[in-house]
């Protein structure tokens, strides 16, 4: 691991015990509706966390099972198997600890990517892995914090990969995504409570 990266996985073990689950359910729950996997589609959460979008997914009755999450904070993924543990769903997530780019699967191996709240922490090479990992014609779900009511903190600041401009309408979403290659692009406005992100879609071509 990169130094970098274990400035990250140490920050984010840091905040394993006590994340905001609350806020971070209610983004990934919006994104996996918007995208809605179907049974048997193999979907991954990257950057997982403590498995929002992968407990979502699950819950929703969409992807193959395990849903793919990986995360590089060890922390954050016993958080997250301790939820999907109490949810009953602790075999439906195949869990794992490492850099989220690029993902450790075979090219065109996924049918759908799924990233909330952690894209702007990833960068830009993330996008290029999505192409890469994601089937022709599958989709990717992602979402960004709108700029101007973005406002990390302490360590958090430093970690913010400086390569992808932050949007601050829809329409910026979908611009980003159509240069980073994908098609269809498709974007809205999601707030919560005082923050505020905007949620984009599109396909592999």
């Amino acid at each position: 691991m990169t130094t970098a990266g274990q400035r990250m996985a140490a920050a984010f073990d840091g905040l394993a015990e006590g994340y905001d689950d609350a806020h971070h359910d209610g983004i990934a729950r919006a994104l996996v509706r918007w995208l809605t996997p179907g049974a048997g589609e193999a979907v991954a959460d990257v950057a997982c966390g403590t498995g929002a979008v992968a407990l979502a997914v699950v819950a929703a009755g969409g992807g193959a099972v395990p849903v793919l999450a990986v995360d590089l904070s060890a922390g954050m993924v016993a958080a997250g198997r301790a939820r999907a543990d109490r949810a009953g769903a602790g075999g439906a997530v195949d869990w794992r600890v490492g850099p989220a780019v690029p993902l450790p699967v075979a090219d065109g191996a996924l049918d759908v990517v799924l990233c909330a709240s952690s894209l702007h922490f990833l960068g830009a090479a993330a996008l290029d892995d999505w192409v890469r990992a994601v089937r022709p014609g599958g989709r990717v779900g992602f979402t960004l914090p709108v700029a101007s009511r973005f406002r990390p903190g302490g360590v958090f600041a430093g970690l913010v990969a400086g390569d992808l401009v932050m949007p601050e309408t829809a329409e910026d979403g979908c611009r980003l995504a159509a240069a980073a290659g994908f098609a269809d692009p498709a974007a809205r406005l999601l707030s919560a409570g005082d923050r505020a992100v905007v949620m984009v879609r599109a396909r592999v071509p």
